[in-house]
Protein backbone atom coordinates (compact mmCIF):
# COMPACT_ATOMS: atom_id res chain seq x y z
CA UNK A 1 0.00 0.00 0.00
CA UNK A 2 1.27 3.18 -0.81
CA UNK A 3 0.81 6.77 1.22
CA UNK A 4 0.57 10.11 -0.22
CA UNK A 5 3.74 12.57 1.26
CA UNK A 6 2.41 14.52 4.29
CA UNK A 7 2.14 17.49 1.57
CA UNK A 8 -0.12 16.13 -0.87
CA UNK A 9 -3.65 17.71 -0.44
CA UNK A 10 -5.35 14.83 -2.11
CA UNK A 11 -6.85 17.78 -4.94
CA UNK A 12 -6.26 14.94 -7.31
CA UNK A 13 -9.31 12.41 -5.93
CA UNK A 14 -11.45 14.96 -5.76
CA UNK A 15 -13.96 15.64 -8.48
CA UNK A 16 -14.20 18.42 -11.08
CA UNK A 17 -17.63 18.94 -10.62
CA UNK A 18 -17.02 20.07 -7.00
CA UNK A 19 -15.07 22.72 -7.25
CA UNK A 20 -16.19 26.10 -7.16
CA UNK A 21 -17.29 27.57 -10.30
CA UNK A 22 -16.39 31.21 -10.66
CA UNK A 23 -16.75 31.07 -14.26
CA UNK A 24 -20.29 31.28 -13.73
CA UNK A 25 -21.58 32.70 -10.53
CA UNK A 26 -24.93 31.16 -9.38
CA UNK A 27 -28.22 32.41 -10.38
CA UNK A 28 -29.85 35.58 -8.51
CA UNK A 29 -32.62 34.61 -6.39
CA UNK A 30 -35.39 36.60 -8.20
CA UNK A 31 -35.54 34.41 -11.38
CA UNK A 32 -38.87 35.89 -12.54
CA UNK A 33 -37.63 39.79 -12.48
CA UNK A 34 -34.98 38.52 -14.77
CA UNK A 35 -36.99 36.32 -16.92
CA UNK A 36 -39.22 39.30 -16.73
CA UNK A 37 -36.41 41.42 -18.22
CA UNK A 38 -35.79 39.15 -20.55
CA UNK A 39 -38.81 39.14 -22.55
CA UNK A 40 -39.33 42.63 -22.60
CA UNK A 41 -37.65 43.84 -25.94
CA UNK A 42 -37.88 48.13 -26.33
CA UNK A 43 -38.25 49.36 -30.04
CA UNK A 44 -37.17 52.59 -30.67
CA UNK A 45 -39.59 54.87 -33.52
CA UNK A 46 -37.68 54.86 -36.83
CA UNK A 47 -35.56 58.18 -37.66
CA UNK A 48 -38.08 58.90 -40.48
CA UNK A 49 -40.33 60.38 -37.37
CA UNK A 50 -37.26 62.86 -36.59
CA UNK A 51 -36.82 63.57 -40.32
CA UNK A 52 -39.77 64.77 -40.96
CA UNK A 53 -40.58 66.97 -37.47
CA UNK A 54 -37.06 68.35 -38.53
CA UNK A 55 -37.66 69.46 -41.84
CA UNK A 56 -41.47 71.02 -40.42
CA UNK A 57 -39.42 73.15 -37.83
CA UNK A 58 -37.43 74.46 -40.26
CA UNK A 59 -40.55 75.31 -42.50
CA UNK A 60 -42.39 76.88 -39.90
CA UNK A 61 -39.26 78.95 -38.17
CA UNK A 62 -38.41 79.64 -41.96
CA UNK A 63 -40.70 81.46 -42.87
CA UNK A 64 -41.43 83.14 -38.94
CA UNK A 65 -37.82 84.26 -39.45
CA UNK A 66 -38.84 85.74 -42.87
CA UNK A 67 -41.43 87.59 -41.41
CA UNK A 68 -39.73 88.90 -38.82
CA UNK A 69 -37.44 90.48 -40.94
CA UNK A 70 -39.53 91.46 -43.52
CA UNK A 71 -42.29 93.39 -41.57
CA UNK A 72 -40.85 94.96 -39.04
CA UNK A 73 -38.11 96.31 -41.37
CA UNK A 74 -40.39 97.96 -43.92
CA UNK A 75 -42.85 99.33 -41.41
CA UNK A 76 -40.04 100.38 -38.45
CA UNK A 77 -36.59 100.79 -40.26
CA UNK A 78 -33.70 98.23 -41.37
CA UNK A 79 -32.30 97.74 -38.17
CA UNK A 80 -35.74 96.41 -36.12
CA UNK A 81 -35.05 93.33 -38.85
CA UNK A 82 -32.73 91.79 -36.37
CA UNK A 83 -35.13 90.51 -34.67
CA UNK A 84 -35.57 87.84 -37.23
CA UNK A 85 -32.95 86.22 -35.06
CA UNK A 86 -34.74 84.96 -32.14
CA UNK A 87 -36.81 82.32 -34.28
CA UNK A 88 -33.54 81.21 -35.90
CA UNK A 89 -32.28 80.72 -32.46
CA UNK A 90 -35.44 78.82 -31.53
CA UNK A 91 -34.95 77.20 -34.99
CA UNK A 92 -30.95 75.71 -33.58
CA UNK A 93 -32.61 75.40 -30.17
CA UNK A 94 -35.51 73.33 -31.25
CA UNK A 95 -33.49 70.88 -34.20
CA UNK A 96 -31.39 69.27 -30.48
CA UNK A 97 -34.43 69.10 -28.93
CA UNK A 98 -36.66 67.43 -31.13
CA UNK A 99 -33.28 64.65 -31.45
CA UNK A 100 -33.85 64.24 -27.77
CA UNK A 101 -37.55 63.79 -27.45
CA UNK A 102 -37.16 61.17 -30.91
CA UNK A 103 -34.73 59.35 -29.03
CA UNK A 104 -36.70 59.45 -25.27
CA UNK A 105 -39.99 57.56 -27.31
CA UNK A 106 -39.81 53.78 -27.28
CA UNK A 107 -42.24 50.70 -26.48
CA UNK A 108 -42.13 47.31 -25.85
CA UNK A 109 -44.67 44.32 -26.19
CA UNK A 110 -44.90 42.20 -23.20
CA UNK A 111 -46.91 39.37 -22.29
CA UNK A 112 -50.06 40.99 -20.70
CA UNK A 113 -49.35 44.44 -21.22
CA UNK A 114 -47.73 46.71 -23.88
CA UNK A 115 -45.65 49.50 -22.48
CA UNK A 116 -45.03 52.90 -23.78
CA UNK A 117 -41.83 55.09 -22.44
CA UNK A 118 -41.32 58.93 -23.41
CA UNK A 119 -40.75 62.39 -22.27
CA UNK A 120 -36.62 64.10 -21.62
CA UNK A 121 -37.04 66.31 -18.76
CA UNK A 122 -40.76 64.47 -17.18
CA UNK A 123 -40.15 61.07 -18.11
CA UNK A 124 -43.77 58.97 -18.67
CA UNK A 125 -44.50 55.07 -19.13
CA UNK A 126 -47.52 54.22 -19.94
CA UNK A 127 -48.99 50.53 -19.43
CA UNK A 128 -51.68 49.45 -21.08
CA UNK A 129 -53.13 46.22 -20.73
CA UNK A 130 -54.00 43.90 -23.59
CA UNK A 131 -57.32 42.97 -22.10
CA UNK A 132 -58.52 46.82 -21.49
CA UNK A 133 -58.16 47.66 -24.67
CA UNK A 134 -61.55 48.36 -26.85
CA UNK A 135 -59.64 50.10 -30.07
CA UNK A 136 -56.73 50.18 -31.63
CA UNK A 137 -56.12 52.34 -34.64
CA UNK A 138 -53.60 53.31 -37.27
CA UNK A 139 -53.85 57.11 -38.74
CA UNK A 140 -51.58 58.53 -41.00
CA UNK A 141 -52.15 62.78 -42.18
CA UNK A 142 -51.02 63.41 -45.50
CA UNK A 143 -47.28 64.50 -44.26
CA UNK A 144 -46.57 61.38 -42.28
CA UNK A 145 -47.75 59.43 -45.39
CA UNK A 146 -45.52 61.58 -47.33
CA UNK A 147 -42.46 60.34 -45.21
CA UNK A 148 -43.86 56.72 -44.99
CA UNK A 149 -45.26 56.87 -41.31
CA UNK A 150 -48.24 55.97 -39.50
CA UNK A 151 -49.06 56.33 -35.50
CA UNK A 152 -51.21 53.82 -33.69
CA UNK A 153 -53.86 54.77 -31.02
CA UNK A 154 -54.68 52.64 -28.63
CA UNK A 155 -58.30 53.49 -26.78
CA UNK A 156 -59.05 52.07 -23.33
CA UNK A 157 -61.65 52.36 -21.07
CA UNK A 158 -60.51 55.03 -19.04
CA UNK A 159 -59.70 58.19 -21.00
CA UNK A 160 -56.56 58.87 -19.28
CA UNK A 161 -54.55 55.85 -20.59
CA UNK A 162 -55.18 56.64 -24.17
CA UNK A 163 -51.84 56.16 -25.73
CA UNK A 164 -50.30 56.64 -29.48
CA UNK A 165 -46.77 55.74 -30.54
CA UNK A 166 -46.00 57.87 -34.00
CA UNK A 167 -44.05 57.68 -36.38
CA UNK A 168 -43.88 53.92 -37.12
CA UNK A 169 -43.33 52.22 -40.30
CA UNK A 170 -46.62 51.47 -41.99
CA UNK A 171 -46.46 48.04 -42.11
CA UNK A 172 -45.37 47.76 -38.26
CA UNK A 173 -48.33 49.80 -37.23
CA UNK A 174 -50.54 47.32 -39.46
CA UNK A 175 -48.59 44.68 -37.43
CA UNK A 176 -48.88 46.02 -34.20
CA UNK A 177 -52.14 46.72 -34.38
CA UNK A 178 -53.48 43.24 -35.62
CA UNK A 179 -51.23 41.83 -32.66
CA UNK A 180 -52.93 44.55 -30.64
CA UNK A 181 -56.29 43.68 -31.30
CA UNK A 182 -55.72 39.94 -31.44
CA UNK A 183 -54.00 39.83 -27.65
CA UNK A 184 -56.41 42.06 -26.35
CA UNK A 185 -59.38 39.88 -27.79
CA UNK A 186 -58.05 36.85 -26.02
CA UNK A 187 -57.21 38.51 -22.84
CA UNK A 188 -60.75 40.33 -22.41
CA UNK A 189 -62.32 37.00 -23.69
CA UNK A 190 -60.50 35.91 -20.08
CA UNK A 191 -62.20 38.38 -18.04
Amino acid sequence: METGSPHDTGTADVPEAAAPDTAHPPAAPDAGAAEAAAEQVWRALPPGLLTMRRLLLVVWLGLLTLATALVPGLLAGPGWSAFAVLPLAVLGWGWVMLERNWRSWRYAERADDLLISRGVLWQEETVVPYGRMQLVEVTSGPVERYFGLASVQLHTAAAATDATIPGLDPAEAERLRDRLTELGEARSAGL
